[in-house]
């Protein structure tokens, strides 16, 4: 009788958990774990991107009708994107502005990155606070700044006509694709120097001495070890600066003018002044599908190019 008690009392009682079928394939699971784990981020990611994204495919196969869409599956809004020259005419100039900029904040900031990873060994946290400090401020304060110091009585200018080395202000500093790329490279430069200072901080210094016990100058040296080692910063910071300057369309409204402006001026214009929903969900996949061609594009040039020169 004892027995049979103990038994039914076994049996009534709570199981531990994680004893059940999910529990044990989660045990079991590694990969199944650091999915439960991440389901909250990939849920936020799946209603905050996946959607809104899947949402302006579906909407770019629509027509604007009046204040409504016409829901019915059509081509026309990609057709009329080719039978209209202006927009592939700005797409390509936002491409080449983004490219352009990109290029200048990785050449000027991948020095002081260095300089701050190589050369400074004491309060380096520091230095990264004084360097990136200027971009605490409001993004829209920092392009009205470069408009103050680009126009036509702005620093640049009364300072050449003080001197004496011009007579009349410059008008190609202001309203110009010059302009928006110089205030995109500024504006973009602290996430060029992050990601390329945290490549360089972790290269073993090691390699270098060995290097230079071998015979390799400094510009070899750099060549062969720095500059592959650390191209994971480079990639990263160029993505980062390429993808969002692309669409950008603050910039170019304030300091393009008409020679200076961007797809994403006429997208925004689409969904806010035209009132054209399905026209610029059109324009914004385009530039998206064109983004990830380029990145996948430089992705494999710069992988390629850093095992050759490694």
């Amino acid at each position: 009788m004892s027995g049979e008690s103990a038994t039914s009392a076994n049996s009534g009682s709570p199981k531990p958990p994680g004893t059940g079928r999910l529990g044990r394939l989660l045990q079991r699971s590694e990969a199944a774990r650091g999915l439960s784990l991440l389901s909250p981020t990939l849920l936020i990611m799946f209603i905050g991107v996946a959607v809104p994204f899947g949402i302006l495919i579906v909407m770019s196969f629509w027509t604007q009708i009046g204040f409504g869409f016409d829901t019915s599956p059509t081509v026309a809004n990609y057709e009329n994107f080719g039978e209209r020259p202006i927009y592939g005419a700005l797409l390509k100039r936002s491409l080449w502005m983004s490219s352009a900029a990109t290029a200048a904040t990785v050449l000027l900031c991948y020095p002081m990155a260095y300089f701050v990873a190589f050369h400074i060994h004491r309060n380096k946290m520091i230095w990264i606070v004084l360097i990136t400090l200027p971009f605490w401020t409001s993004y829209l304060l920092r392009v009205f700044a470069w408009k103050v110091v680009l126009g036509y009585e702005g620093v640049i200018n009364s300072a050449l006509m003080t001197l004496g080395l011009i007579k009349a202000p410059l008008e190609f500093l202001l309203y110009s694709q010059s302009a928006v790329v110089i205030t995109l490279a500024h504006a973009w430069a602290a996430f060029a120097i992050l990601p390329m200072y945290v490549s360089l901080e972790k290269i073993d210094k090691s390699l270098l001495e060995a290097a230079t016990d071998l015979g390799d100058g400094p510009v070899r040296r750099f060549l062969r070890i720095t500059l592959p080692l650390s191209m994971p910063g480079v990639i990263s910071a160029s993505l980062l600066i390429f993808i969002p300057t692309t669409g950008d369309y603050i910039t170019p409204a304030l300091l393009g003018g008409p020679d200076g402006a961007m797809i994403g001026n006429l997208i925004q214009k689409q969904f806010g002044a035209i009132n054209n929903w399905p026209m610029g969900a059109t324009l914004s996949i385009i530039l998206m599908l064109s983004i990830a061609a380029i990145a996948l594009v430089f992705m494999f040039v710069t992988n390629f190019v850093r095992k050759r020169i490694s």
